[in-house]
């Protein structure tokens, strides 16, 4: 009998007539003959889009390429590959002899600068005494400004060199010149790559290793074009493990390959969950103006064309059509003249349809 009744009813739906009327009246023991189940609708915000590919990376200003300052020779790499290391972390020791003239020529630079400067003081007394002319005055003091430059860019060179300003002041002290180099950390983070190994011959500003702070993540999105909808900064991000992100920019440029935009998006304090490198599914949210409803996503029909959902009422269900504001992987979110208190039909739609079909016949 039940068999007879859903091939009436289905023979019905595909007459293909309009279903001008917007209820049907179905009875209990014909809802459970049918299968008809239904579910409550959930009020949201917020609609997800289908997901798209994304990929982590490291901020550009959380990155560092730390590179030999000096030609020479790796005598040993002191971190590796994943090591938490802090800033002003020694990294790797270089023996250069470039370190020697750089040293050597600070200390004649500094000593030059020290004789000038003596001589600025007696030719001012001098002077003073009307003893030399004005002339030689400003000779003095135009020697000694030439000095004070040339210790200056030659301390600034030891600085470049990974020199600190202590161990200036300790070779003005000591006079004690050496080749070993160490390299040190710029910031504090991870050791993401090393790059150069021990023994290896370097010349200025090689490689030695990737160091980035992952305090802060990017995630970069490939979003076609015609579905960026009002997506902007600050638009939510859903990530797996239902991490959080936001958009912090939306690229201005359309990609040839596969005609996308780069969407941008932050994500702070979740190094444990993610990595560089890393490809994942990211979700773009978008807030509505008014709530909007979401329900399982089989609870969608279309009738006469139209997206529309069946309502239960006591007599029945009700046509009600919806706006279709995004779909997921189980659910949709729509827009509905509806409240919490609704249930929708999620199973035996088929039935519900092929009855309403049958009812306008």
């Amino acid at each position: 009998m039940r068999i007879r009744m859903l091939f009436t009813l289905l023979a019905a739906l595909h007459a293909g007539q309009a279903l001008a009327e917007r209820r049907v009246a179905i009875d209990e023991s014909q809802r459970a003959a049918f299968g008809i189940k239904t579910a409550p609708v959930k009020l949201d915000d917020l609609a997800l889009s289908k997901p798209y590919p994304a990929k982590v990376a490291v901020p550009n200003a959380q990155l560092q390429v730390v590179g030999v300052p000096l030609e020479g020779v790796v005598e040993a790499m002191l971190v590796a590959e994943g090591e938490m290391v802090e800033a002003g972390q020694v990294l790797a020791r270089v023996r250069s002899q470039g370190l020697l003239q750089l040293q050597a020529t600070y200390l004649e630079s500094y000593t030059r600068r020290q004789l000038s400067g003596e001589t600025l003081a007696r030719d001012s007394r001098l002077f003073a005494d009307g003893i030399i002319a004005n002339r030689r005055l400003l000779e003095s003091q135009a020697a000694h400004r030439e000095m004070l430059t040339a210790e200056a860019r030659d301390r600034q060179a030891l600085g470049l060199a990974g020199i600190s300003q202590e161990m200036i002041k300790e070779l003005r002290h000591s006079r004690h010149l050496n080749t070993l180099l160490e390299v040190r950390s710029p910031l504090s983070g991870v050791v993401l790559e090393q790059v150069a190994t021990a023994g290896q011959r370097l010349v200025v500003s090689d490689p030695l290793y990737k160091v980035g702070d992952l305090s802060t993540l990017w995630v970069e999105i490939h979003v076609p074009l015609g579905e960026l909808g009002g997506v902007g900064p600050g638009s939510p991000v859903e990530l797996p493990q239902g991490l959080p992100a936001k958009v912090i920019a939306v690229g201005g440029m359309v990609h040839g390959t596969d005609q996308g935009v780069l969407v941008r998006a932050e994500v702070r304090n979740q190094a444990a969950s993610l990595r560089p490198g890393q490809f994942v599914e990211a979700r773009l949210g978008q807030t509505t103006d008014k709530p909007s409803l979401r329900l399982p996503a089989n609870a969608l029909v279309r009738v006469d064309g139209v997206e529309s959902l069946f309502v239960e009422r006591p007599d029945g269900y009700e046509v009600v059509e919806v706006k279709v504001l995004a779909r997921e992987a189980s659910d949709a979110v729509v827009s509905a003249p509806l409240t919490a208190d609704d249930r929708v039909v999620v199973e035996g739609t088929v039935s519900v349809k092929a009855a309403l079909a049958a009812g306008a016949k």
